[in-house]
This record gives structure tokens, sequence and C-alpha cells, in this order.
């Protein structure tokens, strides 16, 4: 009888008052919108998504509309997945792709992209599509990590002093026409073969001579924890601004206006980073500036 009283209490308690109150409290004029799920409509009442998670701009073919700012990547699902919210779950040493191959294919492998060339290839393809130079350090101009492998005897350091053999991990042999660098102190750069195993060579990422401080952002290159990330840096909206100014036939100053009034401070004022709610930023737009044609 002890068990069936505690059973009906905490029915009581737990599974009709306490749904109720939480239920109350989220009808509070503030929380209300949040509750309900942050929903966006565009100009004419239609539901254009959620302020609290991400979405892609681009056409049937991924290309990014022009017209409109971008969001960061995602790693959830196909891209912006609430059932598949995750990370690529790659950290900064992974810098070698397994490129494809019969040996690859044979241990039950695919070809992978390092989160080196992940992001090199997302700086390049930003660097293109804002009209600035995509370089970053550590990347090759191919948008491929720049990475070594060096052959010869190792010294007590670790270091290969004198070369024999060196081989640019990430440049696949026939779809490159030169690897990124010609000689490796003294020694010719070849492109690596698929399937080819070279674990027995050391290791050297190349820095190359792009600035420290590169024209794209990093939130442009790297997706976010959660992959749903609906925001963006004022860095990155500041790059676009021009793209989407020039798609809709409106001065800068006109959508710099728009991006201001779309950008949130930090969290009372003191955690976080200023950031700019993509969705919201890009609604504004089309109720405000709208593509003609």
């Amino acid at each position: 009888m002890a068990a069936v009283r505690a059973l009906l209490v905490l029915t009581v308690v737990l599974g009709v008052a306490y749904p109720l109150a939480v239920f109350a409290a989220a009808q509070l004029p503030g929380l209300k919108s949040r509750a309900d799920g942050s929903i966006v409509k565009t100009a004419d009442g239609r539901e254009a998504g959620s302020a609290l998670i991400g979405q892609s701009f681009t056409d049937k073919d991924g290309n990014p509309l022009r017209q409109y700012f971008q969001s960061r990547p995602s790693e959830a699902g196909s891209g912006y997945d609430p059932t598949s919210t995750a990370a690529s779950n790659l950290g900064p040493e992974d810098i070698v792709d397994t490129l494809p191959g019969p040996e690859t294919a044979a241990a039950g492998e695919s070809a992978r992209l390092s989160l080196l060339t992940r992001v090199c290839s997302r700086s390049k393809a930003v660097g293109a599509l804002e009209g600035v130079s995509g370089a970053r350090p550590f990347c090759t101009p191919g948008g491929v990590g720049a990475v070594l492998a060096v052959f010869g005897r190792r010294a007590a350091d670790g270091t290969v002093p004198h070369p024999t053999r060196v081989v640019s991990l990430n440049e696949e042999q026939g779809v490159v026409k030169a690897p990124f660098i010609a000689a490796y102190k003294g020694v010719p750069v070849e492109p690596a073969r698929p399937g080819a195993n070279y674990a027995d060579g050391l290791v050297v990422p190349v820095r190359g001579g792009a600035p420290a401080d590169p024209a794209v952002p990093a939130d442009a290159v790297t997706a976010s924890g959660s992959g749903l990330d609906p925001h963006i840096s004022p860095a990155y909206a500041a790059l676009q601004t021009g793209r989407v100014a020039r798609a809709r036939g409106v001065t800068p100053g006109q959508v710099k206006r728009l991006v201001q009034a779309s950008t949130d401070g930090r969290d009372l004022g003191f955690m976080g980073e200023p950031r700019v709610n993509v969705l919201r930023l890009n609604i504004a737009l089309d109720r405000k500036y709208p593509v003609r044609g």
C-alpha cells in the first residue's frame, strides 16, 4: 500500500502538476515565443524556420544563393538536421586525408577528408564567393591541407635532416598537376597515390605564406558543436555584405543597417560574443529589399 500511495502522489505531482506548471510558465510574456519554437515568418506570413536552428540558403544543387547571407557550416546529418545534431568529432591533429584506392576499399574504409582539408576547401570556396583571398595557414592553393610525408633516417630529435623521399599526402596523383611545393630540403615532392601506405614517413605540416589573420573568418569554415547554430559572427556578416548588396541592387550601407539590427550583443553584457541571426537577417532583407525579377 505504501508503494501504491507513493505511485499515486508522484504521478499527480510529477505527471500532472509539474508539466502544467512548466506549460503555464512558458505562456508568460517573453517566454511564449521561445516555447513555441521561435518561429520566424516571411512577409507573406509563411513559416520560414526557427530563429534557434540554422539552415542553409542554397539552390537545389547546393550552391549558395548570392542574395542571401550564408550560415556557418553544419555537420548535423546532411546539414542542420535537428534529429542528427552533432559535430564532426574531428580534432586539430586530424590533418591527413584518406584517399580512395584499392587498399582503402579492401580494409573496409572509404575516402575521408581530414578536418584540415575541410577547413581549407571551405575557405577557398568562401573566398571565391566573396571575392577575397581564401588563403589560410597550412592550406594549399588548391584547398587541401598542406601536409608532407618525409622519408629518411630520423635524427635524435625525431626530424629527418636529409630526406630521401617526400610525398604531399593530401594531393592525389592524377588529380593535381603538381604538388603545392616543388621540393622540400632539395628533394622533389610527389603527389600521393590513392591507397598507398605512407605511415613510415614523418608527417610535416607546411604553414606557407598565408597571413595569420585570414580574410575568411573562422566561423565561415568550422561547424558548431551542435551543427545547428543559427548565428554567424559580425566579421563573417561584414564579409558577405557587399555580395548581398550587389545581388539586391542596393548599397552596402543599406544592408549594413539591417545587419546591425539583426546583431545580438553579449548575454548579460559579458558572456559570449556578438552574433548575427542569419534567418532573421535574410527575412528582413526580403521584406525591405526584395530581389527584382
